[in-house]
């Protein structure tokens, strides 16, 4: 995470050259460079002299924080709308370990130690004693297994950790700080789902509320700095301050109580509205700032907290329940006819990388597939027409009577996603395919998955690891694609084989070849997360996931 500061904007020359540079074992770190896809010695100059140039820490104050959506829930392990949800639940709710946001190792959290057996199918944490829920209540082995078995009972419902627990037998107590974990077959990224806020230990009080009655109110008990206040929906969250917390994992600069009294999420959906708000002083940190407020807001004196996100990137992905897109042929055809360097560029800037695979090149596991992610519309309808797709008279492709019309879903809590739609919904009816959008929530969007009213959905998922593109396609994860193919499964699956990183990346490897070549999946760009503060927040950071990390290390200094 870099903190960029105007005032070194001499030793920047913007932005717009924000490249991260990265090896596929860990997470990486970012520096701002004098140019696109560059690296420069002013950019890491800046970076060090960011680091170093915080003022000491004060006591109190409430950070005012605004994010573009409601969280819809506050349940850790259910469905919210996103990224902003996980804002505000990263405050309420810890976790067993952390993924340290420089080298992705993992370190002891809640947990103090954990190991794995030699198969992935068997973890055991060592709690760490002292830690207690928002009501008083002990942190045990018994909290972090009846908090394993809710999800596993809820299913669906726990949409969020669900994927995280495919294969969960239950889990077995020693005592009170010791348990273990065991999967009936390998789960080899369980450690790093562990450091989820998804998977977040739940007080008692919380599992005694019915799951759908959980998220808005005094049923949330967790272990985190803060507690929370209240929720109105659609206005705000506000949040208090822990005052007995002690136990923040080692690489947060304070790993006791906060240094901020309060901490109040504002909903204000428009991103321009959002910028506004942080010039006019309403608001002290902003997320979700639109690419083109990014030099605006760093010409005015407010500092940016910049971090590209892991996982997989933003791009297309076909239902494969659905008749037109089931053909290999029109599959291939859609990805032909997106030029991704022309949608990154309309939508964003260079600050947003353009996808060299279905993973985001700073994940682990990542795989270069650049040769295959081809911009050839010529070929496009050339595989369209042995598809039977042959050209009417207004442009648009017909077959037997039938249009070829698709359904594209995309979700609207990222400002250029609408534009990068518009704009491949043009590129594809340059090829003869009439493109319908669809926008609304996440829930929306997963209803309407499970209802079959797609062709092609639009996403992108934050996870510093290679596993969400098994979250994402396979049978063992949401299978929202519904995709048949027996090498991509085993690929994936393969993946969580073993706990050894070296020979999950041959898996991963395999897969992401697969869904480019096959076009399951058509990366388009990759996601970075931009938030804007004013000059006298300090102490904002992202975590490895590139989503906000607990703000006990934040303070004012006005």
């Amino acid at each position: 995470m870099l903190r960029v500061r105007p005032r070194k904007a001499a030793l920047i020359a913007g932005l717009l050259g924000l490249t991260l540079f990265t090896a596929a074992c860990g997470s990486g770190t970012t520096t701002a460079g004098a140019g696109s896809g560059s690296s420069s010695a002013a950019g890491s100059a800046a970076a060090s002299e960011s680091d170093s140039a915080g003022a000491t820490p004060t006591e109190g104050g409430t950070l005012t924080f605004a994010v573009g959506n409601d969280p819809i829930s506050l349940n850790p392990s259910g469905t919210g709308s996103g990224n902003d949800t996980l804002y505000v639940t990263r405050q309420l709710f810890d976790s067993l370990t952390e993924q340290d946001p420089d080298t992705g190792d993992l370190l002891p959290w809640l947990a103090e130690s954990f190991t794995a057996s030699p198969d992935a199918t068997s973890f055991t944490f060592s709690l760490r004693p002292g830690v207690t829920f928002s009501d008083g209540t002990a942190l045990t082995a018994e909290s972090v297994k009846a908090t394993f078995d809710d999800i596993v009972a809820n299913g669906a419902d726990a949409l969020s950790a669900i994927p995280y627990l495919t294969g969960y037998t239950g889990t077995t107590v020693a005592d009170d700080r010791t348990l273990t974990v065991t999967f009936g077959a390998p789960n080899g990224s369980f450690l790093q789902a562990t450091s989820s806020v998804a998977l977040a230990p739940v007080g008692a009080a919380t599992l005694a509320v019915p799951y759908a009655q959980r998220g808005t109110g005094p049923e949330l008990v967790g272990t985190g700095p803060f507690t929370l206040n209240h929720y109105t929906k659609n206005t705000e969250v506000a949040l208090d301050q822990r005052a007995d917390y002690t136990w923040g994992p080692a690489d947060r600069d304070n790993t006791g109580a906060a240094h901020l009294d309060h901490v109040v999420f504002k909903i204000v959906p428009e991103s321009g509205v959002r910028t506004g708000s942080l010039e006019s002083g309403q608001v002290r940190v902003i997320g979700g700032v639109a690419p083109q407020d990014i030099k605006t807001l760093s010409d005015a004196g407010h500092p940016l907290v910049v971090r590209a996100n892991p996982g997989l990137a933003f791009g297309i992905s076909p239902v494969e329940s659905r008749p037109i897109v089931a053909d290999d042929n029109v599959r291939k055809a859609i990805a032909l006819a997106i030029n991704p360097a022309d949608v990154r560029d309309v939508a964003l800037n260079d600050s947003f990388a353009v996808a060299t695979s279905s993973l985001a090149h700073n994940t682990p596991g990542w795989s270069d597939q650049t040769s295959r992610i081809v911009f050839d519309p010529d070929q496009a309808g050339t595989l369209l027409d042995q598809a039977g797709w042959a050209k009417g008279a207004d442009g648009i492709r017909e077959k037997d009577g039938q249009q070829l019309h698709l359904v594209l879903a995309y979700i609207s809590n990222f400002g250029p996603n609408q534009a990068a739609v518009e704009y491949i919904q043009q590129q594809l009816k340059d090829v003869g395919i009439d493109v319908g959008l669809w926008t609304g929530t996440v829930p929306d969007l997963r209803t309407g998955l499970g209802q079959g009213s797609f062709d092609l959905v639009w996403a992108n998922l934050s996870r510093a690891d290679g596993d969400v593109l098994r979250q994402q396609f396979s049978v063992t994860g949401t299978n929202w694609y519904k995709i048949d193919d027996a090498e991509l499964e085993a690929a994936l699956v393969g993946q969580q084989s073993t706990a050894d990183q070296a020979r999950r990346n041959e898996y991963l490897a395999t897969a992401q070849q697969i869904l480019v070549e096959k076009a399951y999946n058509i990366p388009v760009f990759e996601l970075t997360t931009v938030l804007g503060t004013a000059d006298a927040v300090h102490g904002v950071a992202l975590g490895a996931d590139s989503r906000l990390a607990p703000l006990t290390q934040a303070f004012l200094s006005d």
